[in-house]
């Protein structure tokens, strides 16, 4: 059989011949398919190879994402069953089941299917990639692996499969711990932040936050019976007691997932009908830099003179999730030299950079941002950042940190930059320390890019415009990653003015736009002209 595929190869000119040694070489010593050698170490591409190899072999090629699946010839086949042999259902008609596979050879799947469903097996060729795709799609993340446990699970007499003899031990056996880990290890494929596992009267929802957006994922839908195995093993993992339903709990915990680090921080809360769970990923190591925030050319230049200064404050605004904290980073990634010491106090500490002394406060024993900020100056520092100013008393003590010589770095919720010099003097702080300590305030709002992949250009009010059309890459969205919109309102002697008389917001900003201060919107509508991003996400994240 080999050597017929061999002979196939050579003849249609899909790989070189060196290349066909090698990986003749590999399948001697290791004894996996051929074909797959071929692709897994891309001497051929299996989108060119597949066609040629159905039209070979009295088959034909089949591109499974724009292939409509039956759902009863899903239904037919076990995920189980599917994820072994890595085939996919896709129609079954008048006694003939037809599956997708990836190698043309394969008849181990073909002969288990004819035995144990006694239907006859039609096979078409589909990209080993797309196939796994469709499982995903079809059966959900980790249906065979439930359908395992269910299987072995043993049922109590006169109880639901709900009541579990021990769910500790339940939530400690291997195949649960592969169904959180096959949950999570794909979010982080799919460059998932969060993961939100929900529980409601009729089943489970789980949800996953992709560049800011929440998406439903597909799992099985018997998962519910394995919802309270799945909450304790998250529980287990970071340390939580898996007996307290009735409160809510925090964790974290560092694990290697997808050859990586990731910091995953735990959220549990009560709900109507059970725990809900939401599961943050964070790398366990970042680097940031402001070249990467996508600042515009001015903001870039003013943010960089901005941290090159000795003393003051550097305010970013905006609300929960607009990137502030991976602004903070950034600026202070840039100034972490060896001549410098930089102390930081969060809550909690997002992102460990090597050189900076990192504080997460701890309110239930008095450990505030205030209160730290206090005993942390006696630590000689050069530069500090207070994760956010929350209330008076940290307003106060970060104003006087900057006065007394410190360049400090906080954040604020307010919509945009001017409200913010109206926020901290509402919160007590007196005008006269908030015009002489703080240097600027930014705000910022974070927008998805157009995925580079499917990007196509169109005609709009006698402009060309930019948009994403949709495909794998960027799971049908149009876009893949975000990018920082924001403005810079750098307090200059009118800004202090008006400060000082206690001006209104709208008075501080249209004073810095007199000043050059470019609008968030304007930065935004920068970006879409240069084809960053699209005018829907301009509004979707400015329109109030």
């Amino acid at each position: 059989m080999e050597t017929r595929l061999e002979k196939l190869l050579v003849e249609e000119g899909l790989v070189a011949p060196e290349k066909l040694e090698q990986a003749l070489s590999i399948f001697r010593q290791k004894r996996v398919p051929l074909l797959r050698i071929l692709v897994d170490e891309h001497f051929v591409d299996e989108q060119s190879l597949l066609p040629v190899l159905a039209r070979r072999y009295g088959s034909r090629f089949v591109n499974l994402k724009e292939t409509a699946v039956d759902e009863k010839a899903v239904k037919t086949v076990s995920a189980r069953f599917v994820s072994h042999y890595s085939i996919m259902p896709v129609s079954v008609e008048n006694g003939v089941l037809t599956i997708a596979v990836s190698d043309p050879f394969e008849t181990a799947a073909i002969e288990d299917i004819q035995a144990s469903l006694g239907l006859r097996v039609e096979r078409v060729l589909a990209c080993r990639s797309d196939i796994a795709e469709a499982i995903r799609k079809y059966y959900g993340i980790g249906a065979e692996t439930v359908e395992r446990i269910l299987d072995e699970m043993p049922v109590v007499e006169h109880e639901t499969r709900r009541q579990f003899h021990d769910l500790e031990k339940l939530a400690e056996d291997a195949s649960v711990v592969k169904l959180v880990n096959q949950i999570l290890d794909q979010a982080i494929r799919d460059r998932a932040t969060d993961v939100h596992f929900e529980v409601y009267e009729d089943g489970v929802n789980v949800r996953r936050r992709i560049d800011g957006l929440l998406h439903d994922t597909k799992v099985a839908s018997n998962i519910n019976v394995l919802y309270p195995a799945i909450i304790s093993r998250i529980k287990l993992m970071a340390d939580l007691n898996i007996v307290e339903r009735r409160l809510p709990q925090d964790g974290r915990v560092r694990v290697q997932l997808s050859q990586k680090q990731y910091d995953l921080r735990i959220s549990i809360v009560p709900t109507l009908h059970g725990e809900n769970v939401v599961v943050r990923i964070l790398p366990a190591t970042m680097l940031l830099s402001l070249e990467d925030l996508g600042l515009s050319p001015q903001n870039f230049d003013t943010m960089v003179r901005l941290i090159g200064r000795p003393h003051g404050i550097i305010l970013v605004t905006g609300p929960t999730g607009s990137g502030k904290s991976t602004t903070l980073y950034a600026c202070l990634s840039r100034l972490n030299t060896k001549e410098r010491k930089i102390i930081t106090i969060e809550d909690p500490v997002e992102y460990e950079i090597r050189g900076l002394t990192q504080t997460q406060i701890n309110p239930q024993i008095g450990l505030t941002f205030a209160r730290t900020l206090r005993s942390m100056l006696r630590h000689d520092p050069n530069v500090m950042m207070v994760g956010e100013i929350r209330d008076a008393e940290t307003a106060e003590v970060t104003v006087q940190t900057a006065l007394t010589g410190h360049l400090v770095f906080s954040t604020l919720h307010t919509n945009d930059a001017a409200s913010a010099a109206v926020r901290l003097v509402d919160m007590g702080v007196d005008p006269y320390l908030v015009a002489s300590s703080v240097r600027a305030f930014t705000a910022q709002r974070l927008v998805r890019v157009i995925c580079t992949s499917c990007k196509e250009s169109y005609e709009a009010g006698g402009k060309t415009l930019f948009r994403g059309a949709g495909c794998r890459r960027c799971g049908q969205t149009g876009y893949y990653g975000r990018v920082a919109i924001c403005e810079i309102l750098v307090l200059n002697e009118g800004i202090r003015e008006l400060i000082l008389r206690r001006a209104s917001a709208m008075e501080i900003r249209e004073k810095a736009v007199s000043s050059g201060m470019a609008g968030m919107i304007e930065d935004g509508w920068q970006k879409v002209a240069q084809g960053v991003t699209t005018t829907e996400e301009i509004l979707r994240v400015t329109s109030e």
